[in-house]
């Protein structure tokens, strides 16, 4: 008995001491000593793993003793396996090297900036966006970095939204998708309600302000967005993320993976749900998608196709709130037909090819193909017969019908493919870096309207179309951009691309009106730059850069044809430093954007009523942008920046309706040195992360934006107020024995409950008075965001 009680009590002691053995560890750069905070740690073979923490420190425990094979890997630097012996308590530092170019890399390398780059750009890792992932669109995920503003037309960050960067809408930001562009052909914007939770398979985004580096698709006339979906997974893995919040919003993800298989082979796939109720009265939005990507990995080539796809339906909140029910209904709605809904389905295919050539040339091309179609819906009382739809008044015995109430769809149907390529030199001694690149693109596009329900019914049929009109327009660029080291330290580079667009539209617009016509434009953009690499992870940069934009689809349709603006100019000065050494990181820039004949609504008509843009000569954008960030301990890191500016019109002229004339007219006033519209002089963000214990990140995240013009008049009676906002997060990380890690997040945003409306619409005219005079009424709209709401998730990684 004594003997079996000492053998259980061994055992115990055995079994104990087996729990209490510990692996922890740094992994830093080899090059530099700087520690790699993200970076992943894999136990081969014993299903666990675990993420560096911002001081680069990593730890499993509860682990048996033996000798396990460590893998250990980050993004730009070479994977390291090494075995290690676990017994008791173990500490194994890791340096990692750094990177040739992988296969992967090279599929989004040529239209991105390096760090010699002369352009001033922003990389925004997989890890960061998955902290505040919880449901809301992307732009929201890039509300903290610096010049960003972002809106939603619901008021939650789900369905319709946007962002702003320096000012300058969506549709005069570039977006692509692993090199492919993403913006529309013809209104240039990016409709992220058409790719619901797509951050969810996102690698990393790099965000370039100002012009940045050549690119595809439409002109970077404000910054550009490049994305780079998930690369390959050495391992299998499944992932399930659920979240729910306030307004009813859920979020409901399924992600899995292969790993390589036979060491060649990877599949990944991701079903997604979002729902919301939406902050506006009846804003609700409904949203999916899927992404699979499969792909053969050999050592110096990679074959991919990615295949993602996104459903909406949101019921519409376009219309905005009236300033004078924003203190007694900031959720009105003045839209209450149950259907008054945008569908809209978007499929996106794309095949893609890179690989080395050899020792000094690398290569990637890509075929896509995207195909979108869907309506929305609006129920239209007492509408007219004849002025909008062109159909005869209805005759129903000796009644005359002009106008009865209509439900309508209109109907969008495009294809959108062609191909993308480029092809990287480098030379022997490394000194010379050049890139020749480019794309060919085909946008064509159905635009129709159809009458579904008539309230009087008249001799046209159902699905009879109103209005029908295609749209052809080709997109074809050419690059070439070099790097050259002239001395130790010290680059030149130059880009230079051409850029040609034909674009042809025939048929009857939804005013009735024949827009029929084309046009083609021919542009240079050429960049030039110096950088220079200095000590401690410096490096200055200077740049110039060159810009033209066609006009977007609504200049042609809305202008006669003899009348179409012209194309936009614009010249980008950069310069500035940015700093990555030991625990802190910061950057410093000055810009200087000058706008030749840029396009802005004034309130002038066409001739059936709608309004047009018109070209104003001399505009610019000017500022100095500085962000950083500061590991103070392993604790505590602290981060934030700042962008101050000027953006102004040198003179432009508005055009007011004036219904008091005895005959309708225009009435014009001259501006100059006014602000131009939705262009804060001040935008900044802070970030203070706190980690009291292992596992547990608090995190208070502030949002300044200062006042902005909602037109380009300058008038403090037409404008948006300031705000500051204030978000706390915490997330909570724990790896239990039946899963790789489980992580629980709770976002709270606007603690403070700040009332604010980041974006707007203003329009002005003048009425008659009782006493034979005119009086100026303005009337403006605003799309007010949230007060204090929540989400809630909870992520299971295996």
């Amino acid at each position: 008995m004594k003997k079996a009680i000492l053998m259980l009590a061994m055992a115990l002691i055995s079994v104990s001491l087996m729990a209490q053995n510990r692996l922890s560890g740094t992994v830093r750069d080899a090059e530099t000593g700087e520690t790699l905070p993200g970076a992943n740690i894999i136990l081969e073979g014993s299903g666990t793993g675990s993420i560096s923490d911002p001081s680069g420190r990593f730890e499993f425990r509860n682990i048996n003793s033996g000798t396990y094979t460590v893998m250990v890997s980050f993004v730009g630097y070479q994977t390291l396996k090494r075995s290690v012996g676990i017994v008791g308590d173990t500490e194994a530092d890791f340096q990692l090297e750094k990177a040739i170019l992988s296969t992967e890399e090279i599929i989004v390398s040529a239209t991105r900036a390096g760090t010699t780059t002369p352009t001033t750009f922003k990389t925004i890792s997989k890890e960061e966006l998955r902290k505040n992932n919880l449901g809301q669109d992307l732009p929201f995920l890039l509300n903290y970095t610096p010049s960003v503003v972002t809106h939603s037309d619901a008021g939650a960050g789900v369905g319709y939204t946007g962002l702003r960067i320096r000012g300058s809408d969506q549709t005069r930001i570039n977006v692509t998708v692993n090199g492919i562009p993403m913006n529309d052909a013809e209104s240039h914007g990016v409709f992220w309600v058409n790719m619901p939770d797509f951050a969810s398979s996102v690698e990393n985004i790099q965000i370039q302000r100002g012009v940045g580096t050549s690119t595809n698709g439409a002109a970077t006339f404000g910054a550009s967005i490049n994305i780079q979906t998930d690369t390959k997974r050495e391992e299998a893995y499944a992932e399930v993320d659920n979240s729910f919040g306030s307004f009813n919003t859920q979020r409901h993800t399924i992600k899995a993976g292969t790993g390589l298989l036979n060491d060649r082979w990877a599949v990944d796939a991701r079903l997604s749900q979002i729902t919301s109720d939406g902050y506006i009265d009846r804003a609700f939005s409904d949203l999916r998608s899927y992404f699979v990507s499969g792909g053969y990995y050999g050592d110096n080539h990679l074959f991919k196709v990615n295949i993602f796809s996104g459903t909406e339906q949101t019921y519409q909140a376009w219309n905005g709130v009236p300033e004078n029910l924003l203190e007694t209904n900031r959720t009105y709605n003045s839209y209450t037909y149950e259907n008054e809904t945008d569908n809209y389905q978007q499929d996106n295919y794309q095949f893609i090819y890179a690989g080395k050539l050899g020792q000094n040339w690398k290569a990637n091309a890509a075929l896509h193909y995207t195909y979108g179609r869907g309506y929305y819906e609006q129920f239209r009382p007492n509408d007219r017969l004849v002025r909008n739809y062109g159909f005869q008044p209805i005759v129903i015995g000796d009644q005359i019908i002009e106008r009865t109430d209509i439900i309508r769809r209109r109907w969008l149907d495009n294809h959108f493919y062609g191909g993308v390529f480029s092809l990287n030199y480098v030379s022997d001694n490394g000194k010379l870096d050049a890139v020749i690149g480019g794309g060919a693109n085909r946008y064509d596009g159905d635009h129709y309207g159809e009458v579904i329900w008539m309230r009087y019914a008249g001799p046209n049929d159902i699905r009879d179309r109103y209005y029908d009109n295609i749209a052809i327009k080709d997109d074809r660029n050419i690059y070439l951009k070099a790097t050259y080291e002239a001395i130790d330290n010290f680059y030149v580079f130059a880009d230079l691309q051409v850029r040609q667009i034909d674009y042809t539209f025939e048929g009857i617009n939804n005013d009735l009106r024949d827009i029929s016509g084309a046009q083609n434009y021919n542009f240079f953009n050429p960049k030039f730059g110096l950088s220079y690499e200095g000590g401690a992870g410096r490096t200055w940069y200077a740049s110039y850069a060159v810009a033209n934009r066609e006009p977007v689809r609504r200049d042609f349709t809305d202008s006669p044809i003899i009348e179409v603006p012209r194309p936009e100019n614009l010249q980008n000065i950069e310069a500035g430093i940015r700093t990555k050494h030991l625990n802190f990181q910061y950057g410093a820039n000055l810009y200087y954007m000058k706008y030749n004949d840029q396009l802005i609504l004034t309130g002038q008509l066409n001739d059936v009523g709608a309004n047009i843009r018109e070209n104003v000569d001399n505009s610019y954008r000017a500022g100095i942008e500085l962000d950083g960030a500061v590991l103070l301990s392993p604790k505590w890191t602290l981060g934030g920046n700042i962008a101050l500016s000027r953006n102004k019109i040198a003179e432009f002229t508005e055009f007011i309706d004036d219904y008091a004339a005895e005959v309708f007219q225009q009435e014009t006033f001259t501006y100059t040195d006014t602000d131009i519209a939705f262009s804060p002089n001040v935008v900044g963000s802070a970030m203070i992360d706190f980690r009291p214990v292992k596992g547990l990140e608090i995190s208070l995240l502030s949002k300044y934006v200062d006042s902005q013009y909602l037109d380009n008049t300058q008038n403090e009676n037409r404008k948006l107020d300031a705000f500051f906002t204030n978000d706390l997060r915490f997330i909570y990380k724990l790896s239990p024995r039946f899963v790789k890690e489980m992580e629980f997040t709770l976002l709270i945003n606007n603690i403070f409950n700040e009332m604010y409306e980041p974006n707007g619409y203003t329009f002005s005219y003048f009425n008659p008075t009782a006493t034979g005079g005119r009086e100026l009424v303005t009337e403006n709209f605003y799309y007010p965001m949230a007060g204090t709401n929540f989400m809630a998730g909870v992520s299971l990684r295996f």
